[in-house]
């Protein structure tokens, strides 16, 4: 396959699995990641001061930080260099295999052209590009030890007509089905959703009354995102849940019932043995007697396979193997790829936050959960912000250039500053131009003044305030005729006693306005 960044929850779950004490190959085949990849990671966590005594707390965003930093090349394009020459040859390497080439005598000819590059990444790129034949694996699905492993599928159970509204709607069962045990759990519910679904993995632990090491899905949406035999990409926020409660999801591929055939079995037996003939007044009725049916009946039948009661089974055997159930509410966040707009913000859930440097154009990682926004590019934290409702915005002043933060802002007194430097009539006119109910829509013509400091001088645009001040006229348009004409507008100079300040003198203070949030 072609190069692709591991984002930053693939990261800290190779590390979390590494700190509880797998090797390797392990790490990578249920991190869904190459195990080269996965070694190189761990070796500059390690060199970064991860010790597999410390436990998860070690898995802070600054370490990862400089692990990113000291394993991740810059590629801009996405792709290695080696990868773009071998893309250069494409229509070669096409017609070589067209005329039923090896893909080593493929190698050892681009090596002839001048190109060379290893054959392992040739031939991911023929994988990949030129559907060259694929490494298929199989996952195993022998009986595993007591408490390692559970399987996860959703069946449809059936219709049910709520009592309360009247609706009638397609009810499905989130099954779990204990690999070594045959203990099972339903969840009933009529959605599919991400929520739903971390909804029913709670409650299957508390049912079960701890956590399996392992667990192994179907190719449902909410927990993976891109289904492959090999490298499935799993749903990150569903992975982060998963970290939070202790276990690891080895998917189950597409259109495959073998690779779980313990839950696969069971659709049919919950659907006519506990669903069909009932009459369940609401969801709610259908998961409490769902619960009761697991643990009563499909739990104290025999097994027609082990000869034994699953229940009995587990609470014997499994039960003290299981990992521990955590009793904190898990804060399902939300992981976006917003865009860099031109204003420098992003927009995560309907809401603005302000991205620092220079990444307009770019697609940065986004988190949200209830109570943060974090922003990452190329996994490295950049920004935290506090959630804000959708529709506002939360802009923090330094990550924009001083040159646009003041007007982004709606900072009156730091405006009017700017243009007090170039003169204290100038400063008095800009304060005159604010003196208006909505003053920040005043300071396009403040922006208008200064530009005629720039173009012309501060001491000519002083004088020209000046002018315009004594005759009481506000019209930066009038500035600029005074500038424009060498100073063939007069204006009637008004007399006033010595010392006496103009009217439109204030306070710097008068104009200060409650910023909106």
């Amino acid at each position: 396959m072609s190069y692709r960044e591991v984002s930053v929850i693939e990261i800290v779950e190779m590390l979390r699995l590494w700190l509880q004490g797998l090797g390797l190959r392990e790490v990578a085949r249920l991190s869904g990641t190459d195990r080269k990849t996965v070694r190189r990671y761990v070796d500059r966590a390690r060199a970064s001061g991860l010790d597999r005594d410390g436990g998860d707390g070690q898995l802070t965003d600054e370490l990862i930080a400089a692990v990113i930093a000291g394993v991740r090349p810059h590629r801009p394009s996405g792709k290695s260099l080696a990868w773009e020459t071998i893309a250069a040859e494409h229509e070669q390497i096409k017609a070589w295999l067209k005329d039923g080439l090896t893909l080593t005598k493929i190698h050892t000819l681009l090596g002839r052209r001048g190109v060379v590059v290893s054959y392992r990444t040739l031939n991911r790129y023929a994988t990949t590009e030129l559907d060259f034949g694929r490494r298929q694996a199989t996952v195993p699905v022998a009986d595993c030890e007591p408490g390692a492993e559970v399987q996860v599928d959703f069946g449809r159970l059936g219709m049910l007509t709520d009592a309360s509204d009247g609706r009638r709607r397609v009810v499905q069962g989130l099954i779990f089905t204990a690999v070594y045990s045959r203990h099972m759990f339903v969840w009933p519910t009529y959605r599919q959703t991400l929520n739903d679904v971390i909804a029913g993995f709670d409650a299957a632990w508390a049912f079960f009354g701890g956590v399996f090491a392992v667990v192994i899905p179907g190719s449902m949406k909410a927990i993976v995102t891109t289904a492959h035999a090999t490298e499935p990409r799993l749903n990150d926020a569903f992975r982060e849940y998963a970290q939070a409660r202790g276990f690891a999801v080895d998917p189950a591929r597409v259109r495959s019932p073998k690779d779980k055939p313990r839950v696969e079995r069971m659709v049919q037996y919950v659907r006519s043995n506990f669903f069909a003939g009932e009459d369940f007044r609401d969801l709610n009725d259908c998961r409490s007697r769902a619960e009761h049916w697991c643990a009563q009946t499909a739990g104290m039948r025999i097994h027609g396979t082990t000869r034994l009661r699953p229940a009995e089974v587990f609470i014997g055997d499994e039960l003290p193997a299981l990992g521990p159930v955590s009793d904190t509410a898990f804060d399902v966040p939300i992981w976006t790829r917003p865009k860099v707009a031109p204003d420098r913000h992003v927009q995560v859930a309907k809401a603005l936050y302000s991205v620092p440097g220079e990444l307009v154009g770019k697609r940065i990682e986004a988190r949200a959960d209830a109570h943060s926004v974090k922003l990452y590019w190329r996994g490295e934290l950049i920004k935290v912000h506090p959630v804000v409702a959708p529709g506002r915005r939360h802009t923090d002043p330094a990550d924009l250039p001083s040159e646009v933060s003041v007007y982004a802002m709606r900072d009156l007194n730091a405006l009017q500053r700017k243009a007090a430097a170039h003169g204290t009539h100038v400063g008095t006119y800009a304060a005159a131009v604010l003196e208006h109910p909505l003053p920040w829509t005043k300071m396009r013509q403040v922006y208008r003044l200064l530009g005629l400091v720039r173009r012309h001088g501060a001491e000519e645009v002083d004088d020209a305030c000046r002018r315009a001040l004594d005759a009481e006229v506000i019209d930066v348009g009038l500035i600029e005729r005074i500038l424009t004409r060498g100073g063939g507008e007069q204006l009637p100079l008004l007399p006033k006693p010595p010392g006496a300040a103009s009217r439109f003198v204030r306070e710097s203070s008068d104009f200060a306005v409650r910023r909106p949030s």
